[in-house]
């Protein structure tokens, strides 16, 4: 193989874009194998669709049209351990936990990337809506998706610097539906297969059932900010800041509308109030970001840059400033609705990802 040719392993989830990853990568010139990682399979009486069995049954189905070998792991294990009790942990604690952020950097870019370097692979290739550009120091960073609507570059936002620069996303190049020609002109047999939702490698179930499986409910109050009852809830866990339907208080009147804008531990309560932007709680404008991991160089002085505060929502100008312990302190120009412990914080420069880091206070 020339300098450029690579030994790549791709994951193949069974879906339409990891299946078009690996068509492009070996259009390239580069020595595909696909792998399957098996992470999950639905047990103790969880009841949802988890398609891991026809997941594996298309990525098989995709390696063999492309000619490549396919190899299926059982992270099951590791699964358990890294993604879903941190998760249950999280709940359990009252934050709200985003375990498609870490599943990326603990086990696609983890435990699949230790394998396949340990295989003698040279990268990890994925579906990702991301882009990956080569500085002239050599060193990798990744840029949001060319597709506005689809770009996952936020999900990427904990990956270290090393698993960047064993990443491979050609996807990101793409908009979503040259994706789908990619599929078609290679007939994969996957090419018009829906995208799936659902948590990392669970599948479609919704997370307050998959969370009533290991999280016992604990029943309390809802009340408004001045302390009145207005109802009840099933558990601290199964609420996130900001959520303005399934609290179970009904809205009084067309146009005004309950929402959470807090959780009180000791008192086991819920509390709600107007979804406008002068109730306390509910906008804020700085935080304190811990577990913080940069792509780059950590930043050692206060800096501008932009930060996105979770999937869907906009990048905001914002001033990071290091702090002794490891964690840093975020002011965001304007006032963000609903900025949630447990979530990530991904930043940015331009269309540049420079790292990401969980909420861990909202001042």
């Amino acid at each position: 193989m020339s300098g450029q040719q690579k030994k790549i392993l791709v994951g193949l989830s069974g879906g339409v874009d990891s299946a078009a990853a690996a068509a492009m990568l070996i259009e390239q010139g580069h020595d595909v194998v696909g792998g399957y990682m098996k992470n999950w399979i639905n047990e103790d009486g969880i009841e949802g669709d988890c398609p891991w069995e026809q997941d594996v049954e298309d990525a098989h189905a995709v390696a063999k049209s492309l000619g490549i070998e396919f190899r299926v792991l059982d992270l099951i294990e590791a699964y358990r351990s890294r993604i879903v009790d941190y998760m249950l942990d999280g709940y359990r604690e009252g934050i709200t936990p985003n375990p498609d952020v870490f599943c990326n950097r603990e086990m696609k870019f983890g435990v699949f990337l230790d394998y396949a370097l340990s295989q003698g692979f040279d990268a990890v290739g994925t579906g990702h809506y991301a882009r990956r550009r080569v500085g002239s120091d050599g060193k990798a960073k990744i840029l949001r998706g060319s597709d506005p609507n689809k770009d996952q570059s936020y999900f990427l936002s904990m990956m270290t610097a090393h698993q960047v620069q064993h990443a491979r996303f050609p996807v990101g190049e793409l908009l979503k539906p040259e994706v789908r020609d990619v599929a078609r002109r290679f007939n994969l047999p996957n090419s018009e297969k829906k995208d799936s939702q659902g948590i990392c490698f669970i599948g479609a179930i919704k997370m307050s059932d998959f969370l009533s499986h290991y999280v016992k409910d604990n029943p309390g109050d809802i009340v408004d900010q001045d302390g009145k009852v207005m109802g009840q809830h099933r558990g601290l866990h199964l609420y996130t800041l900001g959520q303005r339907k399934g609290h179970g208080v009904a809205s009084p009147r067309e146009g005004m509308a309950y929402v959470v804008v807090g959780k009180d531990g000791e008192k086991n309560q819920l509390i709600v109030g107007w979804d406008q932007p002068e109730t306390q709680g509910l906008f804020a404008t700085d935080a304190v970001v811990g577990s913080l991991s940069w792509q780059g160089a950590p930043i050692e002085r206060p800096t501008r840059m932009e930060a996105q505060p979770r999937y869907r929502a906009k990048a905001e100008p914002v001033l990071v400033t290091p702090r002794p312990d490891g964690k840093a302190d975020i002011t965001f120009t304007r006032p963000q609705r609903a900025l949630t412990p447990g979530q990530v914080c991904a930043f940015y420069e331009g269309g540049a990802l420079l790292g990401g880091g969980v909420f861990e206070q909202v001042l």
